[in-house]
């Protein structure tokens, strides 16, 4: 089979924009967040309090800052730093401290015991970061001898997050173009409609932001892995190909050492909702992709490095997808949903788009699209796709209209850790 898209491209959509925060590594921000990442799941606690702290003491002084957020995680003690597939977990943690929404200011609370030391936790990939992304982090080691008793240890890292707080609050969001963009698209709690709906139109929306210059990226590896003839030919050069074809190798084999079957994805509650296999869910899975060449494909935790339509790949599982998404750089996060979900990332904006109006009309203020309306016949994919881009480009200006955040509701992060606890 021919690999490659040998049809006459779509014309480049030229005039879009948004206004977003604009950071020295050439990347753009939707937000304008503290981030608090750690090297350890000891320290969460704290991690959880200093939060709480700032945001009731500090944030109010400083308005041009959105929010100051935990990036906890279950990782980093107990664990073989070493071994097969240990890279994942390690590398995502410190390309989610580089996600754009973060402008660079970092604080990484660490324990100092724990195997993961938290100097793997620096960015510093000249390629990527030309800047080297390490002059906004900054380490804090709560086991330092020269803390005496929890009220310092807090008062260290304060100081250093009021540091952050002046900076990140002198920013101003600037027009941006469309090219800007990097919007992960991922499905969960799918039924049957998510294929004939909210996918497609998740994907027309996606040929639209690929023709503006800008990136999308779609996942879930067991959610197209049966869908997988349909996109290597799609792969922009035999290389992309190649990749593509090998992380679909690699999970595979992923599965067979726990001796698990990809096919016990549909989940109860997907089959609730008329799909009956994977073979169809992966078709409408891949739906989101819409129809433009697959121009690079990621393994877990990496970052982007090029514009295009990208396969970032992940585990299928909701929060273990937008995790290892949000450490491949995305800005703004698309999420369709059949049978519902209050699903929610603070670091990211999530638009949630549902497959049917009967979910969507019942959990008016938590869907935030009724792609539904395609089903009814009131309105065309098309149509839907240019609204779905249109409410893109206003929710990464910062307009408050997605559920997600005006409810408060965000998820903690998922690492995907293929390898062994000792």
């Amino acid at each position: 089979m021919a690999v490659g898209n040998d049809k006459p491209q779509s014309q480049f959509l030229a005039g879009y924009s948004f206004y977003g925060y604009r950071n020295t590594d050439g990347t753009v921000g939707t937000k304008n967040i503290l981030g608090i990442t750690i090297s350890v799941q000891c320290v969460a606690g704290i991690a959880n309090y200093i939060v709480k702290k700032i945001r009731e003491e500090l944030l109010p002084e400083y308005p041009g800052v959105d929010d100051v957020v935990a990036l906890n995680h279950t990782y980093g003690c107990g664990v073989d730093i070493k071994a097969a597939g240990a890279e994942i977990p390690v590398r995502t943690i410190r390309n989610i401290a580089a996600n754009p929404n973060f402008g660079g200011q970092i604080l990484i609370t660490s324990l100092g015991c724990e195997k993961l030391l938290p100097e793997r936790l620096l960015f510093n990939d000249p390629v990527t970061s030309p800047d080297d992304g390490n002059a906004g982090r900054e380490i804090i080691v709560l086991q330092d001898e020269s803390y005496h008793g929890f009220d310092a240890m807090v008062s260290a890292i304060i100081q250093k997050a009021e540091e952050k707080l002046k900076i990140l609050n002198t920013r101003k969001r600037v027009l941006c173009p469309a090219s800007d963009l990097i919007v992960g698209m991922q499905c969960g709690g799918s039924d049957a409609f998510s294929g004939i709906t909210a996918n497609p139109v998740a994907g027309f929306a996606s040929d639209l932001i690929v023709r503006a210059g800008g990136t999308v990226m779609f996942s879930e590896v067991s959610e197209v892995r049966d869908a997988i003839h349909l996109l290597v030919p799609r792969a922009a050069t035999h290389e992309v190909a190649k990749a593509l074809i090998g992380e679909m190798r690699w999970y595979d084999n992923y599965l067979a050492r726990w001796g698990s079957d990809r096919s016990a994805n549909p989940a109860p509650g997907n089959k609730r909702g008329g799909l009956s296999n994977i073979v169809e869910k992966a078709l409408g899975s891949a739906a989101k992709s819409g129809t433009s060449p697959i121009a690079d494909v990621l393994s877990p935790g990496e970052r982007i490095k090029r514009k295009g339509l990208i396969f970032a790949a992940t585990p299928a599982g909701d929060f273990v997808c937008g995790t290892l998404q949000v450490a491949a750089g995305m800005n703004v996060h698309v999420f369709t949903t059949g049978m519902g979900t209050p699903y929610g990332l603070s670091m990211v904006p999530v638009i949630k788009v549902g497959t049917n109006s009967k979910l969507s009309n019942r959990w008016f203020d938590l869907i935030d699209l009724d792609a539904g309306k395609v089903a009814l016949g009131q309105k065309t994919i098309e149509e839907m796709g240019w609204e779905l881009f249109s409410m893109i480009l206003d929710v990464a200006s910062g307009k408050k209209i997605i559920a997600a955040d005006r409810l408060g509701l965000h998820n903690d992060l998922v690492l995907f850790n293929p390898g062994p606890v000792t």
